[in-house]
């Protein structure tokens, strides 16, 4: 967290009033200022609420914070509240979730195993169907309900006594939990998600790599594999790609699906709303995505080819967690 002094604002009761405080401090001493003086630092739920912080001075402390691990959620779109995380887990090097003796670890999405489905009328499913994370999700989907949730500790005992009846308590086994990567969290806790992020910006890099190498680079070096999210974003991206020497530019969305149809979320977590594909594209079952003359194409993922980073988050204006229900990721 930046420690640069800015004043503050913060946020008293649950009427939520904002007072700006003339004095600059430490983002961490002003939140201890105000928690100890009143409710909270500022938290921010609407245009109105970013309105309001507006007419105050131009740069202020609100109560945004980048959390030590991203977010966990249950792909049927519940809060993943309840936990049992096995010993230094999660350490936030992947993105999805599997039990294995009884205890949640992180796994490599594309990894294939057995998976648990949940069904409405049936209730829970042992699949014995080695499959990756997505893939799994649209089996269960499309066969039952959803991946299994467990988000107590008696439906964690109903996962380990189906899987002891199949023989597989001590196997890797998929469940329905996975990583949003929106790793900013609010001072107080709320589940408020609207972001108003300063615009984009992005970077073409001049380097011939895999689309896994250049996801890696961005992460390492920016924050990501560019996500073309909008027609705005679009454009931007048109207006840089020209900077590069190879006709075709990774971009941040891969598909790893069976079913070409069925959309999968940018890298960065967001869910695929936007679409730019050229005629007759996307053909391939395994791809990953590229512009080529404005339009996206899909290209074997160990091809090489110049990237886009972004070098800040995307303005966030909507509730990810509502639109994330029923989408499906890879």
């Amino acid at each position: 967290m930046d420690q640069t002094l800015y004043f503050i604002l913060l946020l008293i009761g649950e009427c939520r009033q904002y007072h700006f405080i003339n004095d600059g401090k430490t983002w961490t001493e002003a939140q201890r200022y105000c928690r100890e003086n009143y409710t909270d630092l500022a938290t921010v739920d609407n245009m109105n609420d970013m309105n309001e912080l507006n007419k105050y001075a131009a740069r202020v402390w609100i109560g945004l914070q980048r959390a030590s691990c991203d977010k966990w959620q249950w792909s049927s779109g519940e809060h993943a509240l309840y936990r049992n995380w096995a010993t230094g887990q999660p350490d936030c090097n992947d993105e999805c979730a599997f039990m294995r003796s009884g205890q949640w670890h992180e796994g490599q999405c594309s990894d294939n195993w057995s998976f648990i489905c949940y069904n409405a009328n049936t209730g829970l499913i042992f699949v014995n169907q080695a499959m990756n994370w997505g893939d799994a999700q649209s089996y269960c989907r499309q066969n039952h309900t959803d991946l299994v949730s467990v988000r107590n500790q008696n439906e964690s005992q109903q996962v380990e006594k189906i899987l002891k009846d199949n023989n597989s308590s001590g196997s890797h086994v998929w469940i329905g939990l996975f990583r949003v990567r929106d790793s900013w969290q609010w001072s107080d806790q709320s589940d408020s998600s609207f972001r108003y992020w300063e615009t984009d910006k992005l970077i073409v890099i001049r380097e011939n790599r895999t689309w896994s190498g250049a996801l890696r680079y961005c992460r390492q070096n920016h924050v990501d594999l560019v996500s073309v999210h909008s027609e705005e974003i679009q454009r931007r991206v048109m207006n840089v790609v020209k900077r590069a020497s190879t006709a075709e530019v990774w971009l941040g969305l891969r598909h790893s699906c069976s079913d070409k149809k069925d959309n999968k979320c940018w890298p960065s977590g967001e869910p695929v709303l936007y679409l730019n594909w050229a005629t007759g594209q996307p053909e391939g079952r395994d791809y990953c995505a590229v512009m080529f003359n404005g339009e996206w194409h899909d290209l074997a993922c160990f091809d090489t080819r110049h990237f886009i980073c972004n070098n800040s988050e995307f303005i966030y204006a909507f509730t990810i967690y509502q639109i994330l229900i029923r989408v499906t990721i890879f």
